[in-house]
């Protein structure tokens, strides 16, 4: 059953631990449970293992934990917008596990799906292989790229029903859903609450049965790069 908690920290109370492997949502800015993460922040939980498109950026998100060094590891496919993830990785302060974007997606559906692991053509002769068992498939070389499971799954969806059913919103579905399915314990932040029935059964992405906690957050929704064009002068 899912349980619906007044705010962010109530609903991580019980879940975080040292050491811990976090599964976090979005892409970017877009799709962040940006509630969530601050208030494991807030909890002062260490040494944790962040599996995440990325580390959001200086100051919000993801990069709210960097700033705090409570991150040990990324397992990331992006990390290109955060000045501290390059500064703590580059000088030895944070492991780093890189994979290639569609293989990050497909190692977390895999875990969700009960999958221990996976061929792929992604990554062959390049140092991603390094280390990994080469398998030839038809006269074509593949490489074993194991599930992705966490302790914790933090998502963001748009709408939920107060069985914890979601809905996601367009581009802020991203890695969301499949995460959902492959934490012991996925707590989901939304934009609104409705009740049972509300939601077309054709359009939920989540089913509740993965979702545990449930809260309504608030949120900046800010834009990660803005580019303008200059203005000609009359």
């Amino acid at each position: 059953m899912t349980t619906i908690y007044p705010n962010a920290a109530a609903a991580l109370e019980g879940l975080t631990f040292d050491g811990m492997t976090v599964m976090s949502g979005g892409f970017g800015l877009c799709g962040i449970p940006e509630n969530l993460i601050l208030a494991l922040r807030d909890r002062g939980v260490r040494g944790i293992s962040v599996i995440s498109n990325n580390a959001g950026v200086d100051g919000f998100g993801l990069g709210l934990l960097l700033e705090t060094k409570q991150i040990a590891k990324m397992i990331s496919s992006y990390v290109g917008e955060n000045k501290e993830f390059e500064r703590q990785y580059l000088s030895g302060e944070l492991q780093l596990e890189f994979n290639p974007q569609g293989t990050l997606a497909e190692r977390i559906r895999a875990g969700g799906a009960g999958i221990p692991g996976f061929y792929t053509k992604t990554g062959v002769g390049t140092k991603i292989a390094e280390g990994k068992e080469h398998k030839d498939f038809d006269g074509e070389t593949y490489i074993l790229e194991t599930g992705l499971k966490a302790d914790l799954s933090l998502v963001k969806a748009w709408k939920a029903d107060t069985a914890g059913n979601l809905i996601y919103r367009k581009t802020a579905r991203n890695f969301n859903p499949m995460m959902a399915t492959a934490g012991k314990i996925c707590v989901a932040e939304v934009e609104e609450i409705v009740p049972v029935g509300s939601l077309d059964p054709d359009h939920i992405h989540t089913p509740g049965i993965y979702v545990k906690r449930l809260v309504k957050g608030s949120f900046e929704k800010r834009i990660e790069q803005r580019t303008v064009t200059k203005r000609e002068a009359v």
